[in-house]
């Protein structure tokens, strides 16, 4: 399909800079692909969407600080790194900005107690590099990383601390599964009181997520693989949903490219550790999600033709174009979407 088809016009005004205070206090925007209408809510009234018997899937991915910044050994130029995924114990792919730079065998110094040598060149910046550090590694990117936010987002060190949903617990991700910046424990808590299953997955968010598509054509994209861990609680869980007809709903595109890569491959969900790079486009038969809760992404994106997919390209953008002409809050700290029937 023409990309383009996925466009829409958002004023810059719209993009949101910084989360709600009250991260449930943000506006939902109702869609039921079958009936086709749209209703203006808070994200607090989701709680009367949920039905008891539903399984809610959460992505509990926590972003690290995987900006570094650092000098190419001897000639002290300048080089910016984003970690992407670890491979191996140490060995990280990355994107490197001025990569040029940066050939096989290339030291990178980022201070005293760390620094990391080129393994592996690819295409469009990506890298291979073999980390050396003194101490623990986390405990050195949480002093000396910087926040991984969108180029859209202008006070990012300010922000990161609310660049992390509440649940956030596994190490990995380059960026926020934003979907999820609306929940709240409390908002949690009621959730639960109602009779609705809360499962955990883990997708670390790399560039098969943020990536932007460049081809004109969606057949021509094609996805960067990310890392998923689907737990034996987690599946089984979710086989009985399945099994038992109850709505399984998704927190944001991450969860749905999780869910729906596990059980392409598999038939049925099934605990594991693998990467996908599924790429969902309208034509896409969902098996795994009955619904989704997203916020508003970037025009021609992969996200907005994931979430296209689910209910229909037209459906979505005139939900887009109704959130514009109503003042929604636009992208990672922007309001909520939830396409349901």
């Amino acid at each position: 399909m023409d990309i383009n088809l996925f466009n829409y016009n958002l004023p810059l005004e719209l993009i949101a800079q910084h989360p709600e205070d009250k991260r449930d206090h943000s506006r939902l925007l109702l869609v039921n692909k079958k009936t086709q209408k749209m209703e203006d809510k808070h994200f607090y009234d989701i709680i009367d969407y949920l039905h008891e018997g539903d399984v809610l899937v959460r992505n509990n991915t926590r972003v690290i600080p995987a900006r570094l910044f650092g000098v190419k050994v001897p000639s002290g130029a300048k080089i910016e790194v984003l970690l992407l995924r670890e491979e191996q114990k140490d060995l990280w792919r990355v994107l490197i900005g001025n990569s040029k730079a940066i050939r096989v065998g290339t030291e990178i110094k980022f201070d005293d107690r760390l620094s990391a040598v080129c393994i592996e060149k690819h295409e469009e910046g990506i890298h291979l590099i073999k980390f050396s550090y003194t101490g623990l590694f986390i405990e050195i990117l949480e002093k000396i990383g910087h926040a991984p936010l969108p180029p859209y987002i202008k006070d990012d060190e300010e922000q990161y601390a609310k660049y992390q949903t509440v649940y956030a617990k596994i190490d990995g991700s380059a960026a926020a599964p934003t979907a999820g910046f609306h929940f709240t424990e409390d908002l949690n808590n009621k959730i639960k009181a109602k009779g609705i299953e809360i499962v955990e997955i883990t997708l670390h968010v790399g560039l098969g997520t943020f990536r932007p598509v460049s081809a004109l054509d969606t057949n021509d994209h094609v996805m960067h693989h990310e890392y998923y861990m689907i737990g034996e609680k987690a599946a089984e869980t979710l086989n009985k949903a399945k099994a038992d007809g109850r709505r399984i709903i998704a927190v944001g595109t991450t969860s749905t490219r999780t869910l729906e890569a596990n059980i392409q491959k598999n038939g049925v969900f099934k605990a594991e550790s693998a990467s996908t790079n599924l790429f969902i486009t309208p034509g896409y038969e969902f098996k795994a999600v009955n619904a989704l809760i997203t916020n508003f992404h970037l025009p021609k994106s992969t996200l907005i033709m994931l979430v296209s997919a689910l209910a229909n390209r037209e459906l979505i953008i005139r939900a887009y174009e109704h959130a514009v002409k109503e003042q929604y809050r636009f992208f990672s700290f922007g309001d909520a979407m939830f396409i349901y029937e």
